[in-house]
């Protein structure tokens, strides 16, 4: 493999990440004053993903094509997308994505690209996430109430998530882009090593196998 590739389009196996656990972890710095109040700080702008893969290993078939995975990707050199089972469409996990889910941006002058993203939360304390990974052919877009035709009125780059309109498809001024779509999250195995007993494995062991988010 190319020393200067650090990321790949290929996926966890799903299988194996619908048995994992994890989900979006904070850095909040909290300062506890002489009278008692707190002073909460975050370290960080967005949150960050970590996931423990190793619960959703099921038998030494799935064992193997981990540890393929594994050694296929130089363990954390490479990063990949992952599943998250919880968190991975515009809409809930038990819905189809429209078009309509997310509001991604408004039109502008001279502004014909667009990065997509998610949303949580209504009030003022929502946050928005980029969504740069978006799943290939599941992405729908509308303008002002009204679908768009993908390859016609715009393209999306399936590594970035960003949208781009066609030349005469730019949307007008203050009217609203919505999007629809399935995504994956760009990750890399968390640790150098993966060290596994296949005894304890068929006593009923569950191997760690620590993946983290990766910012891109």
């Amino acid at each position: 493999m190319p020393a200067q590739i650090d990321f790949v389009e290929e996926r966890f196996p799903i299988d194996v990440a619908f048995g994992s656990s994890g989900g979006p972890e904070r850095n909040t710095e909290i300062i506890t004053l002489g009278s008692g109040r707190e002073h909460r700080n975050q370290r960080w702008a967005h949150s960050r993903r970590r996931y423990e893969a190793g619960s959703g290993v099921k038998d030494v078939t799935s064992l193997h094509r981990v540890l393929e995975f594994f050694e296929a990707r130089r363990g954390p050199l490479v990063g990949f997308r992952y599943r998250d089972l919880l968190d991975w469409k515009s809409c809930a996990p038990n819905e189809t994505p429209k078009a309509f889910d997310q509001l991604i941006g408004w039109g502008q002058v001279n502004v014909n690209e667009f990065q997509l993203t998610k949303t949580y939360g209504t009030d003022e304390d929502s946050y928005t996430r980029s969504i740069l990974k978006p799943v290939a052919g599941t992405v729908s877009l509308s303008v002002d109430g009204v679908e768009q035709v993908v390859g016609q009125d715009f393209s999306i780059d399936w590594k970035t998530g960003q949208i781009t309109f066609a030349v005469g498809a730019e949307p007008a001024i203050g009217v609203e882009i919505r999007a629809g779509f399935e995504f994956d999250v760009p990750v890399r195995f968390a640790s150098d090593q993966m060290s596994i007993s296949l005894s304890s494995f068929r006593a009923g062991e569950v191997p760690s196998i620590p993946i983290i988010e990766v910012v891109l």
